[in-house]
């Protein structure tokens, strides 16, 4: 199955990134190659996750974030990559 990650999940990405980059040089990459990592497990487990907000959840397997998603027409759509330490509020309308 394909994955797509759609333009808001990218930028949520580049700006986690650049957030863990700048906390530690070299922490940014760790983090986008486990993210990817957990995105690419989704190849076989995609759809075992709980709803929340509308979107299948992922917990991330190192970082403190949600991967949200969706499978629609034999792809898996990847809406956003949040911090789920969020204001639950700020998520929902991010979601929308």
């Amino acid at each position: 199955m394909k994955i797509r990650i759609l333009t808001p999940a990218q930028y949520d990405l580049v700006d986690s990134y650049w957030f863990y980059e700048n906390r530690e040089s070299g922490l940014g990459s760790y983090f986008i190659r486990s993210i990817y990592g957990d995105i690419e497990s989704l190849q076989i487990y995609a759809g075992i996750h709980a709803k929340h907000l509308g979107k299948n959840r992922m917990i991330a397997s190192t970082f403190p974030c949600s991967i949200f998603y969706l499978v629609e027409e034999n792809e898996i759509r990847i809406y956003a990559v949040l911090d789920y330490r969020r204001d639950p509020d700020w998520m929902s309308k991010r979601l929308k």
